[in-house]
């Protein structure tokens, strides 16, 4: 795999100049940001060596290179997921391949069921941390030192920095960013309240289908990450209201404008050096 991660880097770098340092994942619904970008290069998961593509709704499977305001960034626009049959590690395929490019700060966002009563839909949320509750982890297997260590160390998932430097740039769009925690299954069905209870018995205050293989890959990259969920829907037994991946949609759309202000003024901050 490795070999096919190094050609999927350089077809990429064939196609764009740019070599960003920072990237970002749009989860279900939020695929405009790519949209919002200068001088963008747009690259078909399909067109790229090993490169998995996207089949669910609401992922458009492009990688895009472009800038905002001159700042070079990477943009997953769709990503694949464990229930569409994907194994974890071509779930986390893209990750590696942008750490291959000199990608050093990830932001993931995603569409995640609201367990916490406090949450709204149309909220966004950090992620402080996360239950990887998928049955499966992309490290599985052999390691791949020139990937990452053997046992990478977990204890600050998603850089407690990052997220303080999303918490002010909240303040100035006029969103008050709280944190919570993120629990990962499988899917594609979705969660039955008593599901639900057990999440909420555990910590946790988010509910989702991806993410977390993605985060697992970027820390033992040494990538920082920054997670932002999308409260599309409470989750279920919250409310007596039946779920719906229409729903999810739309509510992702309203928060379009939102999550693109919230990113163009997050991105900048997150370059390392």
């Amino acid at each position: 795999m490795s070999s096919s991660m190094s050609a999927a880097a350089e077809f990429i770098q064939s196609k764009s100049s740019l070599r960003p340092r920072v990237a970002v994942v749009l989860g279900s619904g939020l695929g405009a940001f790519a949209g919002a970008l200068q001088d963008a290069v747009v690259i078909p998961y399909g067109e790229i060596p090993g490169w998995p593509v996207s089949t669910a709704v609401g992922h458009a499977g492009n990688l895009v290179l472009g800038t905002l305001d001159g700042f070079p960034v990477a943009v997953m626009a769709g990503r694949v997921h464990l229930y569409e049959g994907y194994t974890a590690q071509q779930a986390v395929y893209g990750v590696r391949v942008l750490a291959k490019l000199g990608v050093r700060s990830l932001v993931l966002t995603n569409a995640a069921g609201g367990i916490n009563p406090d949450y709204q839909p149309g909220q966004a949320v950090l992620i402080g941390d996360h239950i990887n509750l998928t049955g499966q982890n992309p490290l599985t297997g052999p390691n791949d030192e020139n990937l990452g260590p053997r046992f990478p160390d977990m204890s600050e998932a998603y850089s407690r920095r990052f997220r303080d430097l999303a918490r002010q740039a909240g303040r100035q769009a006029g969103i008050d960013l709280v944190e919570g925690v993120y629990a990962a299954l499988a899917g594609p069905s979705y969660e039955t309240p008593a599901e639900i209870r057990y999440l909420r018995a555990i910590g946790a205050d988010l509910v989702g289908m991806s993410t977390v293989p993605e985060t697992i890959a970027a820390n033992h990259a040494g990538i920082k990450v920054l997670g932002i969920s999308c409260v599309t829907n409470l989750a279920a037994g919250v409310t007596d209201q039946k779920l719906d991946h229409k729903e999810v949609l739309e509510t992702g759309e309203r928060m379009r404008g939102m999550m693109i202000d919230l990113l163009q003024r997050i991105l900048p901050r997150l370059d390392e050096e």
